[in-house]
């Protein structure tokens, strides 16, 4: 799926007073920098080596989505839902993740820096820090 596509998804989803479904969806390799997905329903979603830096991904549902490899580095994902996703190998550098719920998620080898905001309490392992 293209990013020109996820946008008007999107805002199509917004102007009806609906949230954004993006369940399932395939979006290896889509270039989301700076998109706000804000509350979106990405439950499932293929984000293999997606480009979300700096992406508003906050109070988004990301339930067992795949988003090895990607770029998350700077993104708003305060109050997301990653439950039990794959981040093995995510660039969390920056990132916010305030309140989010982490619960069974994958962080192997993910890449933090000593910017990003962990949920208050959560300790975690097996992530690489690169600064």
């Amino acid at each position: 799926m293209e990013r020109k596509e996820v946008i008007q998804i999107i805002k199509s989803a917004r102007d009806k007073g609906e949230t954004p479904d993006l369940s399932q969806a395939n979006l290896w390799w889509a270039d989301l920098n700076e998109v706000d997905l804000s509350g979106a329903n990405l439950s499932k979603a293929y984000l293999r080596q997606a480009k979300l830096s700096r992406a508003d991904l906050s109070e988004a549902n990301l339930a067992q989505a795949n988003l090895s490899e990607a770029d998350l580095g700077q993104a708003n994902l305060t109050g997301a839902n990653l439950a039990g996703g794959n981040l093995r190998g995510t660039t969390l550098s920056g990132a916010t993740l305030s309140g989010a719920n982490l619960n069974g998620a994958n962080l192997t080898g993910a890449r933090c820096s000593g910017m990003t905001k962990w949920p208050e309490g959560y300790t975690p392992s097996g992530i690489i820090y690169t600064d």
